[in-house]
């Protein structure tokens, strides 16, 4: 049989740019290997899988595959399939430019926003469905520079130093001081299980110096045990992040929002929209969006 998939870009309005994501509709059917064989073709960083929702007033229930493995929760498919749902909707009725698209993923339902542009393309936005717990850690500066072939000098700066946090997925956050360190990044997968542990933890390495005056942060992810060697744009890193910018920052009371580029060295520029309420101390919600386009549609004959 014939089964529909999309290809979209994700937080980036530019095909081409920022992070690709594969959607394969029309899942009913595929086991989990087979959804994991279709992953690996595709062979992007995450490709998400669409199936009817166990609850009958959500969209629809989206699986979520990298190339190695499944995962409860992700950013850019989370706005990239919303997105495309949206747009599928408006080619079957009357165009409607604001929609609320809720995912049944693992992790939860997550509720996003969409807003539909005329040029035909989209900027989503969720509620992120965990609020950040930090996890403990036992990082040695040097082990984490070597991984990632940097000196230990050049990690972390101001008070921002190496920390953990899981936000439906746990992230190594790595501050390092300036985008020329960002830049010389080199991970050394022989060395990661020494310095991010035995479940070689994803690494998301940030600087606050960025290259544009609208933006507040810029990073890089690497997660070489699910097969991503470098991701374009990492929603699920920065709902992790909010952790770090929160307690580091020392965040004040009220509603902030932040600008992250990612994929700058890959040649893959994303933004990433990051909102985050602050209340009596602590995080009280926060939200994730950026833009999606559509690039290619075709079927899988399968």
């Amino acid at each position: 049989m014939t089964r529909r998939y999309a290809v979209l870009d994700v937080f980036t309005a530019t095909p081409l740019h920022g992070n690709p994501l594969a959607v394969v509709l029309d899942a009913d059917g595929l086991d989990d290997t087979a959804m994991q064989a279709i992953a690996r073709e595709f062979n992007l960083s995450e490709t998400v899988f669409v199936l009817p929702p166990e609850n009958p007033v959500h969209s629809f229930r989206a699986r979520i595959f990298t190339p190695a493995e499944e995962l409860p929760f992700a950013g850019h498919p989370t706005v990239g399939a919303a997105v495309l749902h949206a747009l599928l909707r408006n080619r079957e009725g009357p165009v409607q430019r604001e929609q609320v698209v809720i995912l049944e993923e693992a992790i939860g339902a997550v509720r996003c926003g969409v807003f539909v542009n005329e040029g035909g393309g989209a900027h989503g936005i969720f509620d992120v469905p965990k609020t950040p717990s930090p996890v403990a850690h036992d990082f040695d500066r040097d082990a984490l520079a070597g991984a990632l072939g940097l000196a230990g000098a050049e990690i972390g700066f101001e008070n921002h130093q190496p920390s953990a946090f899981n936000a439906g997925l746990t992230f190594c956050m790595v501050p390092v001081r300036d985008v020329e360190t960002l830049a010389k990044v080199v991970p050394n997968p022989a060395l990661w299980a020494a310095a991010f542990g035995p479940d070689r933890l994803p690494a998301y390495v940030y600087t606050r110096q960025v290259a544009r005056n609208d933006c507040d942060f810029r990073a890089r992810m690497f997660a070489p045990a699910s097969g991503i060697a470098e991701d374009p744009a990492t929603g699920s890193a920065v709902a992790a992040f909010v952790g770090a910018v929160a307690g580091f920052d020392a965040l004040r009371p009220g509603e902030h929002r932040l600008v992250i580029e990612q994929g700058v060295e890959m040649g893959r520029p994303s933004r990433i929209v990051l909102e985050i309420d602050i209340e009596g101390g602590a995080v009280h919600a926060s939200r994730i969006g950026g833009d999606a386009v559509l690039v290619a549609e075709g079927t899988l004959n399968l």
